[in-house]
């Protein structure tokens, strides 16, 4: 009877257990501003009563390295908790590469991948020729321009080559400086960040150039990039139409307050500002457009990838939750919702061809062909420490403290050290 009561206890245990843990939420783990998280809110209702799921979300510091810095915490520590989370595109190679994430397509369930931008998944999200993760919003490197000061000079087009955007810089400025002596060409990001490093790739790749992996060597110090490089420091030194303190003081904002100001004719940014730009009482509103980016004579006109994406945690407990809930944020009408009322842009191409969607975001007509050509920063594991030391040096040759070539020649062996010791 003593071993009965025993037994019947353990089970009774395991029992409870068990419905502690079927009682328990499906973790989601997202930052952002706090419209975003109330619509996360909204759509996690949405998707706990379709699917009968309980979801509890864990807010994230809107700050992007502080997102990444909870979110290792937690992966390197094997915790269950969060089930699934949105990753910064730049991150998806080391949570890759150090096993924390589980891979989405299996043997017996496959997510539908035929409606998003393949060169996206290809290039960022599958690795080892493993699906990781999905994308749920994609950004990239835009061009916007005033198209009444182009009609201003007989121009009715952007620029499509860095030669024409310096020529019709130059022409406009003239013209523009006779009554405000602080109105500049072209504004972008080259402050030391991260931000710099994607206006360079933009540069770099468009001359054919770019990071250059062979095997475990990297091949940064090449004419291409030298060339590129060269021209982001004359845009500013040589034919200065840039600002004096775009390498000291210019991110996003202050380039998207510049621009919007009236005090640019181009402006490199995110499609983030087309909203802002167009807004009521913005100086600008109505009169720009928006383009891919330029690129060298005989090049091809390249978009830096940005944006999140959603994948499941390697240690989630709750991996068929988590899968049911990629699939609805990776649908079609959820992807919509996203851009309907966040003005995101979605991981999806069919999106973009949404006519309510269009009425409301016209500017996604053009996105579409922007990131059908993006193109990622490097995938690799250590690409934070990478990321360190290409700011710096890149910063050094844009601001004229070193050559175009001595700053990459000395960001490639600083890089190549890193490569040998994680290898």
């Amino acid at each position: 009877m003593h071993r009965l009561i025993i037994s019947l206890s353990i089970i009774f245990l395991l029992a409870g257990c068990g419905g502690v843990k079927e009682d328990k939420p499906l973790v989601f783990a997202v930052g952002g501003a706090p419209s975003e998280i109330n619509f996360w809110e909204a759509l996690i209702d949405e998707f706990s009563t379709e699917y009968q799921i309980d979801v509890s979300i864990v807010r994230q510091p809107t700050d992007t390295d502080q997102r990444r810095q909870g979110l290792v915490v937690s992966l390197k520590a094997r915790d269950d908790d969060p089930d699934v989370f949105l990753m910064d595109v730049a991150w998806l190679a080391q949570i890759a590469a150090s096993g924390w994430l589980a891979p989405l397509n299996t043997e017996l369930d496959s997510i539908e991948t035929e409606a998003f931008f393949e060169n996206i998944l290809d290039l960022a999200d599958r690795y080892d020729g493993q699906l990781m993760a999905m994308p749920v919003y994609v950004d990239g490197g835009v061009l916007y321009y005033r198209n009444d000061l182009l009609e201003n000079i007989g121009i009715s087009r952007p620029p499509q080559t860095w030669k024409e955007l310096i020529e019709f810089s130059l022409r406009v400025q003239a013209v523009e400086r006779e009554n405000n002596p602080d109105f500049y060409g072209f504004v972008w990001q080259g402050a030391q960040y991260e931000g710099l490093i994607c206006n360079f790739l933009e540069f770099a790749v468009s001359n054919e150039g770019g990071f250059i992996f062979e095997g475990d060597s990297l091949r940064l110090n090449i004419p291409e990039n030298v060339e590129a490089l060269q021209l982001m420091h004359d845009i500013i030194h040589e034919y200065k139409i840039s600002p004096p303190n775009t390498y000291t003081e210019f991110k996003e904002e202050e380039v998207r307050l510049f621009f919007q100001n009236g005090n640019a004719l181009f402006e490199r940014n995110w499609p983030y500002a087309w909203t802002l730009h167009q807004s009521s009482g913005s100086p600008v509103a109505d009169k720009i457009g928006i383009d891919v980016l330029p690129h060298f004579e005989g090049g091809e006109s390249i978009s830096t990838l940005g944006g999140w994406h959603i994948g499941i945690s390697a240690y989630s407990d709750m991996k068929e939750e988590a899968r049911r809930f990629v699939e609805y944020v990776s649908s079609y009408e959820t992807q919509k919702k996203l851009a309907l009322n966040l003005g995101w842009n979605p991981g999806r191409r069919d999106v973009y061809d949404d006519q309510e969607v269009l009425e409301k975001l016209p500017h996604f007509a053009d996105l579409k062909t922007v990131f059908e050509n993006a193109h990622p920063r490097p995938t690799r594991p250590y690409y934070s420490q990478m990321s360190s030391i290409l700011q710096k040096h890149l910063n050094s040759a844009v601001a004229g403290e070193v050559s175009p070539e001595n700053a990459l020649q000395s960001a490639q062996a600083e890089i190549q050290d890193i490569i040998g010791r994680y290898r």
